[in-house]
Parts: structure tokens; C-alpha cells; sequence
């Protein structure tokens, strides 16, 4: 079952009201009623909206860049949530898409989720100061 879009953006609310929170145990918690409704295709409805919210209206043309120095010596966690939003500001779907998959047959999926969150909060907290 596909989720409507606007249960994807009602989702992805209850994500990030969480995640502002500092819950990480709401945030996971959200993704697994996500994904108890509507699967892995639905979890990774909300991280693409997660990782539109990141990157924001101004997207900008042509192809964007990973520019993260030291990427290859960060976290797994941390270089997924890189290479997801590159993916997205790309509109790379297929590699959002193997990323999300590769995350989910290494059994950090729910690591890789809660690193999106908190980063999606962190650039927002950022926009607003």
C-alpha cells in the first residue's frame, strides 16, 4: 500500500516534532509505524521528504556536488544522510533508492534515519537564526 501524500508530509511532521524534541526514541518510533503501515516504501517516502526539507525550495540547476571533506572517514550513518540528500538535490531517485535498500540489507536503517532527522533539524534550526 502506497501512502498518500499527505500522509507522507503528516509523516514526516510527527518525525521532525519529534526529532525537535530530541526524542530519538519518537523519531524511531515514527519510522516503525510508518513502516507497520506501509512498509520500506513508505519509510523512504518520509526520508525523501525529510531530505527536501534539508535542501529547501532553492534548489539549485544542473548537478550538485557532494562537498563534505573527510567523507570517507565519517560515520556510516553520517556519509548515508550525505549521499541521500546529494542524491535528492540531484533528483537522483534510483541512488536514493539503492542507498535507502543498501542501509536497510546492512541493518543500519534506523541509524541512518535518526542521523536524517536530527540533521534536517539541525538546518533548520540553522535557516532560523
Amino acid at each position: 500500500m502506497t501512502d498518500s501524500p499527505q500522509q507522507t508530509l503528516d509523516d514526516a511532521t510527527a518525525v521532525l516534532r519529534s526529532a525537535l524534541a530530541g526524542d530519538g526514541d519518537a523519531v524511531v518510533g515514527a519510522f516503525d509505524a510508518v513502516v507497520d503501515r506501509s512498509g520500506l516504501a513508505g519509510a523512504y517516502g518520509v526520508a525523501w521528504c525529510l531530505a527536501a526539507t534539508m535542501v529547501g525550495e532553492r534548489v539549485p540547476t544542473g548537478t550538485c556536488a557532494l562537498d563534505f571533506p573527510g567523507i570517507d572517514e565519517a560515520n556510516y550513518d553520517t556519509r548515508w544522510v550525505a549521499r541521500f540528500v546529494s542524491a535528492y538535490a540531484n533528483a537522483d531517485a534510483d541512488t536514493g533508492e539503492a542507498l535507502f535498500g543498501a542501509a536497510a540489507a546492512d541493518g543500519l536503517l534506523p541509524e541512518c534515519l535518526l542521523t536524517l532527522a536530527g540533521s534536517t533539524v539541525a538546518t533548520l534550526r540553522s535557516r532560523a537564526s
